[in-house]
């Protein structure tokens, strides 16, 4: 247990130190609030208007691949500095960690993820197959201007 002491008195004293902090604060600080004190700080821009939608979650989900890919690469490097020493098992587990994040990635990007333009919404369509349409009425022909007819070639 004796060896574990310096991490306890590091642990109380920053814990100790972080309360104090706080405590300090609260006493010491100003109190002089004001509308631009209280108001949000973007950019040092004022803001004149709210704006017209929530942000975006896509911007987050991008982000949150970035740091997956930063993890895969960090992952993959002591593989690629080593890799007689780790052997054929920590190729299998870099194979199995790129294939669900590969997989996941495909996830997203099928989802939209990547799509920075306007929202697009879907369309409701109505039903697929109907009376009036039909095989030469949908499907359009390609290649056979200039060419004589089928029927009159027969």
């Amino acid at each position: 247990m004796g060896q574990y002491l310096p991490v306890v008195a590091l642990l109380v004293l920053a814990v100790l130190f972080g309360a104090l902090s706080f405590v300090a604060s609260r006493l010491l600080a100003p109190r002089r609030p004001s509308a631009a004190k209280e108001a949000p700080y973007e950019c040092g821009i004022v803001p004149s208007r709210e704006p017209p939608e929530r942000f975006p979650v896509t911007f987050y989900v991008v982000a949150m691949l970035f740091i997956m890919f930063d993890i895969e690469l960090i992952f993959i490097y002591p593989f690629a500095v080593d890799r007689v020493f780790l052997g054929s098992y920590a190729l299998w587990e870099m194979v199995a960690f790129s294939v669900v994040f590969f997989g996941a990635f495909v996830y997203v990007v099928a989802r939209g993820a990547l799509e920075w333009g306007p929202v697009q919404r879907q369309l409701r369509l109505g039903p697929a197959v109907s009376p009036e349409r039909t095989s030469t009425s949908t499907i359009r022909r390609v290649g056979l201007d200039g060419r004589p007819d089928q029927e009159s070639a027969a």
